[in-house]
């Protein structure tokens, strides 16, 4: 999954600067939904059992009640999705309700004698191995409060046991954040830390350069303030919601940097497989061969992945992805059980063997096909519209996609291989949203013709055009008020009979920003700063880099001094051609401006928790030189809040 600034996005939709507010969603369900959501029932076997079975089976408590941030905040609600049981209501995708349904099954669970996990605690699983000694914990969760929490529930009902280990099956944020919820610094000096080769500079920085825009569209994948209920939030595919919590990490001290290497952790024997690049730019699976388990990482869920998510991300692999699961096959051994990091176990070999099968068919299928079809001189759009998976996958529900739809992961293969232009010159300098709106709306003959057609398409069911047109339309004019309510009525019909969580969690984010408007506050970064401590200082500056405003920037030559106080680390900065470099050096001694500072100071600032008058008055900084010319080299660099805004301009 996913990206820690992404997963930070602590944001609230307070009162925004908005038209006026717009009614409120009904939960109506037209015709034509009603008639894709039976469609759905009918083509798929819902009523197979198994799986059921499966997200139950070992069962020995479920929690209830909340888990809080320090701030009152609700970061987890075991009973907010009780709803979910029985048929599915005409606003959810039938098989999306069937997802939800398994993913609502949560607490702690047995999965062999030695083995447990906790689900439903945060978007992410935390697995316990049983030990000499203690448990050796398998992924954190996502924030120090879930992790926190889980492991005390597992600790009330199965005995208060050390962690006697801590492994990172990957550097997504949402199986390392809640470290700090597990081990304290001092503890995690005196057991194993287990990662895989890479994992601190992926952890640390993925995402960190355009990480305001990925934690602001992160808010429509996950959904995140959206109401759970049967018109909002039901789900997000690999599990019911994220903790957006305080984000913390414990820095490895073991890597497994070999394609496969053992470990013998308090007493208990582990094969580990080193599969970067994949899902993960970091990534291990894992066989415990005693206890006949093997741990997929997030190579594998019950669900087809995203090769792209839409929040945005470097585009992954699907060959190698696929590679890897027929490794895993070779991998296997005797294994009785397989364990993920998300969604529930699958028990019984020929199962577990089935189960990799199709995941590393599905994955293929979709990479070849997608070439093929590539050099036949499609287009990522032709190409969405062409390519399903074959009959023996589209019925097996680990491959439908909940998490990453077929027509998106089509056109990562696309963009992985050729880009995101398709070839067309008309494409090439496309005129810019606003402008195209307006030039749409005059050629339909002004806004009430184009309403009228938008209006029509609705009618007939014919969604996709619809939200063509009326985009058009409040791309042109944020403020007509009833395009931005046929649009949003539109998005609320494509999110009901959305698959992918991931889709519906958009399609309604969306329409509840065009009748509420974009958050007015953005992102609070202070909730990662256990986080930023570990973040090396060229990570901060490249981001700072790519924040200075190039334009105002020109013909300016500034030179500036950073200096840690309480580490031996220094760095000079300077614009030159517009751009911002950086190198670590001892002080210029040409430089404008010295700021001495200790690096607690330093990441407070990167979190946008230091004002103009802590930079003059903290006893953490000594500036040296001309305060004007750096107060200027500041004020080029852009602090992007975060809240702009998405289905209008």
């Amino acid at each position: 999954m996913k990206t820690w600034l992404a997963a930070l996005a602590a944001l609230t939709l307070a009162g925004c600067n908005r038209p006026a507010e717009l009614p409120a969603a009904t939960g109506d369900v037209t015709p034509t939904t009603l008639q894709a959501q039976a469609a759905v029932a009918q083509a798929l076997p819902l009523a197979e059992q198994q799986a059921f079975d499966d997200a139950a089976r070992g069962l020995i408590a479920r929690p209830d009640g909340q888990i809080l941030a320090e701030d009152g905040r609700v970061l987890m609600d075991f009973d907010a999705y009780r709803f979910v049981q029985g048929e599915a209501p005409p606003t959810v995708n039938p098989s999306l309700w069937r997802q939800a349904k398994l993913n609502a099954q949560i607490g702690l669970f047995k999965v062999v004698e030695g083995v447990w996990q906790l689900r439903g605690f945060d978007i992410g699983n935390m697995t316990l191995v049983q030990g000499r000694s203690g448990w050796i914990v398998i992924d954190a969760l996502t924030c120090r409060e879930t992790a926190a929490a889980a492991i005390a529930f597992a600790r009330k009902h199965l005995g208060n046991q050390p962690v006697t280990a801590l492994l990172y099956t990957h550097s997504h944020v949402d199986h390392f954040g809640g470290a700090l919820g597990l081990l304290t610094p001092e503890q995690a000096r005196q057991v194993p830390v287990i990662a895989s080769a890479g994992f601190m500079e992926e952890a640390t920085s993925e995402n960190l350069m355009v990480g305001t825009a990925m934690a602001r569209r992160s808010i429509y994948q996950f959904g995140k303030n959206l109401p759970a209920t049967v018109q909002g939030r039901v789900d997000t595919g690999l599990g019911k919601g994220v903790g957006y919590g305080r984000v913390g990490l414990l820095a490895p001290n073991d890597l497994i940097t070999q394609p496969t290497e053992e470990r013998t952790l308090d007493g208990v024997r582990f094969i580990f497989h080193n599969v970067p690049g994949a899902e993960a730019p970091a990534e291990m699976t894992f066989s415990i061969p005693a206890l006949k388990v093997y741990g997929g990482a997030e190579n594998l869920a019950q669900t087809l992945h995203n090769l792209l998510p839409v929040r945005g991300a470097k585009v992954r692999d699907a060959l190698r992805w696929a590679g890897y699961l027929q490794d895993a096959l070779d991998q296997l051994g005797d294994a009785e059980v397989y364990v993920g990091q998300h969604n529930w176990p699958v028990w019984g070999r020929e199962r577990i063997v089935d189960f990799i099968t199709r995941q590393r068919d599905a994955y293929k299928y979709l990479h070849d096909q997608t070439v093929r079809l590539i050099n036949a001189g499609l287009t990522p759009a032709e190409i969405a519209e062409q390519v399903k998976l074959p009959a023996s996958l589209q019925t097996f529900f680990p491959t439908r996609g909940y998490y990453g739809d077929v027509r998106h992961n089509v056109k990562a293969i696309y963009q992985f291989y050729l880009g995101a232009y398709d070839g067309n010159p008309a494409h090439l300098n496309p005129l810019p949203p606003e402008v195209m709106g307006r030039r749409y709306v005059t050629l339909a003959g002004g806004a009430d013709k184009l309403m009228a057609a938008a209006q029509q398409a609705f009618d007939e069911g014919d969604y996709r055009w619809a939200a063509e047109l009326l985009n058009r339309l409040v791309m042109a004019d944020s403020r007509h008020t009833g395009a931005r309510q046929l649009l949003a009525r539109t998005y609320d019909q494509l999110g009901y009979a959305a698959e992918a969580a991931t889709w519906r969690n958009s399609y309604l984010s969306a329409a509840a920003e065009l009748r509420q408007g974009p958050p007015q506050q953005g992102i609070d970064r202070s909730v990662a700063l256990d986080m930023l401590q570990q973040t090396p200082t060229e990570r901060f500056l490249e981001a700072m880099a790519a924040g200075l405003n190039g334009p105002a920037a020109e013909g300016k030559d500034y030179r500036i001094n950073l200096v840690f106080t309480d580490r031996p680390e220094s760095h000079v900065l300077w614009i030159e051609n517009a751009v911002l470099h950086h190198r670590r050096a001892s002080p210029a001694a040409d430089a404008h401006a010295t700021m001495k500072l200790t690096h607690a100071f330093f990441i407070r600032m990167m979190a946008g928790k230091v004002g103009a008058k802590d930079l003059l008055m903290s006893d953490e900084i000594q500036i040296s030189g001309s305060r004007i010319d750096l107060a200027r080299f500041l004020g080029l660099i852009d602090k992007a809040p975060g809240t702009f805004p998405i289905v209008t301009r």
